[in-house]
């Protein structure tokens, strides 16, 4: 057998291995550098804080933060509810859309810019559904 004819095989077959290993190397980081969302109080926050709504409840009903923290409030609900300060001015997520068979609750992000106490609720539940912000200095 001809040495020009088996070694064309075995480079192909190499080329072939090295493409397909290459294409399937995965980008994933194991040390990603968080991208804090949008904040719909403006500047950038620093850390996260979560709420999670479930059972026409906020949880947690209090949250402590620091000034520049990213709040996120999930709605895991099946319908829609919001979070609007007591206020009326410091923060509203209007309509935040409810979680189904088919897609997962939609959320409102708040960038916590001032300092104080902020109570807040569901505007289309009432004040029985109610939580409170609290941002430290």
């Amino acid at each position: 057998m001809n040495k020009k004819y088996f070694f064309r095989p075995l480079v192909l077959i190499s080329i072939i291995v090295t493409i397909a290993v290459s294409c399937g190397k995965s980008s994933y980081n194991s040390n990603p550098t968080p991208t804090p969302p949008a904040g719909g109080g403006g500047g950038s926050g620093t850390t996260t804080g979560a709420v999670s709504i479930s059972a026409m409840s906020y949880s947690p009903k209090t949250l402590t933060v620091a000034k520049g923290t990213v709040v996120k409030w999930t709605n895991n609900d099946s319908y829609a509810h919001t979070v609007t300060s007591n206020d009326g001015t410091s923060f509203d997520s209007q309509s935040i859309s409810g979680a189904d068979a088919y897609s997962a609750g939609g959320t409102y992000s708040y960038t916590a810019n001032t300092a104080g106490t902020f109570e807040y609720h569901c505007t289309i539940h009432g004040a029985s559904m109610s939580g409170t912000l609290i941002v430290n200095p």
